[in-house]
């Protein structure tokens, strides 16, 4: 009895070594985690519902043809620019969780700074606002301004940040087989990004008809989801991406 009672200890010690080890192993997100993660979630498909309801709601303006930038001006501009400044915020906060996700490794460091960059141009964006353009908001003159000039500039630093970003953890998730798609996700959507951005620019043109608003908005939301997504995948994975 007394050797069957040793067996049964050592086994049952033995079981409780092998789930502590699997469990510090994958170990369950902490809170602080987990919030800093729900961000990147949160921010781009908040910005994203706010540009399309504003868009299709307001006065005067064309989702075919203006420019989401463009619902900063006019009555009702301050939902856009309170826009632009929280989804800044919380992809900020997003990349401190992904850097701590990603650490160490490739990508550890450029992506989650890439990330931030974005963020940080997108509360630039919000803080400078745009010039009135392409028409909107009618009357209003287009003479080029310091805030407006610093607001293209900002949007340039937000359109190929975010592209980067795509191609730089596209190596990361290269290293380990459970995220093989997100390779070509992720390449795809920096690719996507940086092409329908060039179209906007390409197709702006004071014509009504012309689908600038359009090419922007497929710009944004493609880039934007990739955020959205990748934050969601992160959330719901209890172990860190292959190094």
């Amino acid at each position: 009895m007394t050797d069957f009672c040793k067996m049964v200890i050592y086994l049952v010690a033995k079981e409780n070594t092998t789930m502590a080890t699997s469990a510090q192993g994958i170990g369950e997100q902490p809170l602080a985690l987990r919030l800093l993660l729900a961000c990147g979630a949160i921010g781009p498909l908040l910005f994203i519902v706010v540009f399309l309801i504003e868009g299709a709601t307001r006065p005067n303006y064309s989702a075919w043809h203006h420019f989401v930038s463009s619902l900063s001006l006019g009555e009702g501009g301050w939902m856009q620019i309170t826009n632009f400044l929280i989804c800044g915020v919380l992809v900020l906060c997003f990349a401190i969780g992904l850097r701590r996700v990603l650490h160490p490794g490739k990508g550890s460091t450029w992506g989650p700074i890439l990330l931030g960059i974005f963020g940080l141009g997108l509360i630039g964006a919000g803080l400078f606002v745009t010039d009135p353009l392409l028409g909107y908001p009618p009357g209003a003159p287009s003479t080029p301004t310091l805030h407006g000039t610093l607001h293209i500039l900002l949007s340039l630093v937000v359109f190929t940040s975010l592209p980067a970003a795509c191609f730089v953890l596209a190596r990361r998730f290269a290293a380990d087989p459970a995220w093989r798609g997100w390779v070509f996700y992720s390449i795809a959507t920096g690719i996507l990004v940086i092409v329908f951005f060039i179209t906007t620019d390409l197709v702006a043109s004071p014509n009504p008809n012309a689908p600038a608003g359009l090419f922007q908005r497929l710009s944004i939301i493609t880039g934007w989801g990739w955020i959205a997504l990748l934050a969601f995948r992160l959330m719901s994975k209890k172990s860190p991406i292959g190094r």
